[in-house]
């Protein structure tokens, strides 16, 4: 049975794009048959990280408004057979997107995937709330600082109702990924702790994402981490999220990039 999964966080710049493509191409790489939509209209983003933004000829807004079928906006991956983009308007704004669009678009996306992440955009408006209106099941991105897990506790509210599920008297199901994560910083003080976070957003936890040069590599090239450095700390956190998504008993984990002696030794002199 499709499952609808919505990446989501209240603040902007946590790596929801980043997740969203790592986790889709992770699960794609199982076996399973992934889309990943992109509900950031006007801003998108999403098939740069794909590496598909040249190949963009219509859109989520397209399909929504009848202007295309969902076959013609659709894009397959060329490296993941079974992983597909369908793509945000770059010149629309959120106000075009309406919730029996979206609805339909979702259900004719579960007669054809395994997989459907709804890539949300920052916030509490119109975009967001429609990202996460459908969804089975929630990853809440949050990095370990107080503003960002201040806002995630709020998107945790809006998911118990907000959403189609919460009206019915049903859960979503909601985990939460911590990016950008760094041991040492942690243990300096200098940001929250996994226990920190956990005890704020009473939430379980999914994955612990290092902060690491590999991810920024990775965007800046069009590829998804976990296929541009599939040995990477951080692709390897993915991997085991989407291996927790799938319902596999993962040994949590805190990541540590892999760093060489010159990395080392500039970081003695940095500290």
């Amino acid at each position: 049975m499709a499952k609808v999964l919505v990446v989501t966080s209240g603040k902007g710049g946590v790596g929801k794009t980043t997740s969203t493509a790592a986790l889709g191409a992770a699960l794609a790489q199982m076996g399973e048959k992934v889309v990943v939509v992109d509900f950031d209209v006007g801003l998108r983003n999403l098939d740069l990280v794909l590496g598909a933004e040249r190949r963009v000829v219509f859109d989520l807004i397209n399909v929504v408004q009848g202007v295309a079928k969902l076959s013609q906006a659709l894009i397959r991956d060329k490296r993941l057979d079974n992983l597909w983009l369908l793509p945000a308007s770059q010149t629309r704004d959120k106000d075009a997107l309406t919730d029996e669009g979206v609805r339909s678009v979702i259900a004719d996306l579960r007669t054809k995937f395994d997989w459907i992440l709804c890539d949300s955009p920052a916030g509490i408006e119109r975009g967001a709330t429609l990202a996460m209106r459908y969804a089975d099941e929630a990853v809440i991105v949050t990095n370990p600082e107080v503003s960002s897990v201040r806002d995630s506790d709020r998107i945790i509210g809006m998911l118990d109702s907000k959403t189609v599920k919460a009206e019915r008297g049903e859960r979503v199901e909601k985990h939460v990924l911590i990016t950008r994560y760094d041991s040492a910083r942690a243990a300096r003080g200098e940001m929250l702790s996994i226990e920190d976070i956990l005890e704020i957003l009473a939430t379980p936890l999914l994955g612990i994402i290092p902060e690491s040069q590999d991810v920024l590599r990775a965007s800046n090239v069009g590829s998804p981490v976990t296929l541009n450095n599939a040995a990477s700390a951080p692709a390897r956190a993915y991997v085991d999220a989407a291996r927790r998504l799938l319902g596999e008993a993962v040994t949590m984990t805190v990541p540590v990039e892999r760093k060489g002696l010159m990395n080392r030794l500039l970081g003695r002199r940095a500290a």
